[in-house]
């Protein structure tokens, strides 16, 4: 982060830490840790209850049913596909929360300041929970066309991401990884520019583009700096926009995104706004890389609207 609320130490509420861990995060490769994780979190001498989930839409339940009946904190154990669950019910709720990073992409945890180690994050987040320290950190909240709501903490993808996402998540074959890289080859294949209508705090923006993404905070995807100056602390949002450009041009200015340097390219153009409208036609979008609203949507930022674990500074 470039800038940080002053972390404040009001006592977290008396309830129990609710724990939600997605047991295939990160290809499951920290699945072991899970005990461990529940251990370093129990040093806070608060009860630690681990919740029963077996898919996305029981876990959101569960996290939803725990805030409710008077948690005292939420931890997630995954990626930030956890996360987007677990905002879904602490946003806006005054109930604590802070992410364990054991996914493939772990932007979140990273933009907030936790450890990379899980155990470490455990750690750090059971010094906060005995400590009472919390930090205020923004949200992004998704309006569609009927009025349905999602929160994000990261990024929202409305463009070639996007596009990519929703052709990996509708294919049958093949398997893993490999989907979203042939995913992405077709989609390569296919690339034309679509029409955009933005207002960004009341500004409209008519322009085509390949790319368009809405940040809370800088980096999705496991590092790649779409929005190099996306701060969770400055209640706005940033937005990127590629302007239509050749395959070759695209895969040539995506190698820039981790060092955030395609911002520099002229056929990029970026915003920062609090409230931002985008208009476009077959375009689902994507937040925290799941898979969120329709086209047309209203994005706003939430300033303050989750009360993070926070890690000493």
């Amino acid at each position: 982060m470039t800038a940080a609320a002053e972390p404040t130490t009001d006592a977290p509420p008396a309830g129990p830490v609710a724990v939600l861990a997605n047991p295939t995060a990160g290809r499951g490769r920290h699945r072991a840790l899970l005990p461990a994780v529940l251990d370093r979190l129990g040093t806070a001498g608060r009860a630690v209850t681990l919740l029963e989930a077996r898919t996305a839409v029981e876990a959101q339940a569960a996290c939803h049913t725990a805030v409710e009946g008077g948690a005292g904190a939420l931890v997630s154990v995954g990626g930030d596909g956890t996360v987007h669950l677990a905002v879904q019910a602490v946003a806006g709720s005054g109930v604590p929360y802070a992410p364990v990073p054991a996914g493939t992409g772990n932007d979140f945890a990273h933009a907030v300041g936790l450890p990379a180690d899980p155990l470490a994050a455990a750690d750090a987040i059971a010094d906060a929970l005995r400590a009472g320290r919390t930090r205020a950190v923004d949200l992004g909240r998704i309006t569609g066309r009927d009025g349905t709501r999602r929160w994000f903490g990261g990024v929202l993808a409305a463009g070639f991401d996007a596009i990519v996402n929703e052709r990996a998540n509708a294919m049958r074959w093949p398997s893993g990884p490999r989907r979203y890289d042939v995913a992405v080859f077709v989609e390569l294949v296919r690339l034309r520019a679509r029409h955009y209508v933005l207002h960004l705090d009341g500004e409209r923006v008519e322009t085509d583009a390949v790319l368009v993404a809405v940040g809370n905070i800088a980096s999705y995807g496991g590092g790649m700096r779409m929005l190099p100056d996306a701060d969770p602390t400055d209640g706005l949002l940033d937005v990127v926009v590629g302007a239509p450009m050749s395959r070759l041009t695209l895969a040539r200015l995506k190698s820039h995104l981790y060092a955030g340097t395609h911002v520099n390219d002229p056929r990029v153009s970026t915003y920062r706004a609090a409230r931002i409208g985008i208009e476009a036609t077959g375009i689902t979008a994507y937040a925290d890389g799941e898979r969120a609203i329709d086209l047309p949507i209203t994005v706003e930022v939430a300033p303050g609207a989750l009360r993070l674990l926070a890690p000493q500074s």
